[in-house]
């Protein structure tokens, strides 16, 4: 899970990972990634974990670094069988993790896509598109690239190296698992409001960021087939 001062939303957001997790998988881990959070993020998983008996690690960035660097960082530092990620604002249940688990049986990559938003109406319209600059440009028929509910093999993981700092990893990681042969799919899941804390996506910078990316890795895909 990528966190930037989301220590408000760890306090409940860990002991209700810990409950549901074993009913979902006989072995986990916790990987949070503070992503050079000022409110104490780490510290305070660390301590909620000691006290729960979680198995958990922090990954720290001393400067904030982008969404996309938080959730590689957090997928490198796996090394279970599988590989899963959300986000720490609750917006998404980790308890729906159980509506993907089924169909990993049929495909390498399992993501969810969200049934309703729960968020202002400039972020879904800026989802919108950049939903469809997606879909034309890496040819990845996606219903919703960026929901952040996702599980994937970790021996397909661990076949390419994700490059993306922003937001785009989630269209990178489809991408890539699609040019290494793999097989994705997605599934319908409910999405909730942010509980605490401010949300920091939908802004212009970020948004321009994972444009370029787009670009480039499209680019760089295409000139490494050429060679």
């Amino acid at each position: 899970m990528p966190a930037h001062n989301e220590s408000e939303n760890l306090r409940w957001l860990l002991p209700h990972v810990n409950d549901v997790l074993p009913k979902i998988a006989r072995r986990f881990n916790v990987v949070i990634v503070d992503d050079g959070s000022t409110d104490g993020t780490g510290a305070l998983a660390e301590s909620i974990a000691g006290g729960l008996g979680m198995e958990l690690k922090v990954v720290r960035h001393e400067h904030k670094s982008g969404y996309g660097a938080a959730v590689g960082d957090g997928l490198r530092a796996t090394d279970l069988e599988y590989t899963a990620f959300t986000d720490a604002d609750g917006q998404l249940d980790v308890a729906d993790f159980a509506l993907l688990v089924p169909h990993l049986k049929d495909a390498d990559l399992v993501g969810g896509w969200r049934l309703t938003r729960e968020d202002p109406a400039f972020r879904s319209v800026i989802s919108g598109v950049f939903n469809q600059l997606v879909l034309i440009t890496l040819r990845i028929p996606v219903k919703d690239v960026n929901c952040a509910l996702k599980i994937v093999r970790t021996e397909m993981l661990r076949r390419f190296d994700l490059q993306s700092r922003s937001a785009l990893i989630n269209a990178e990681l489809y991408w890539k698992v699609q040019e290494h042969g793999g097989r994705y799919l997605q599934v319908g899941v409910p999405h909730h409001p942010r509980r605490m804390g401010r949300r920091s996506g939908g802004r212009l910078i970020p948004i321009l960021r994972a444009m370029k990316e787009l670009v480039e890795i499209r680019f760089r895909g295409s000139a490494a087939r050429r060679d």
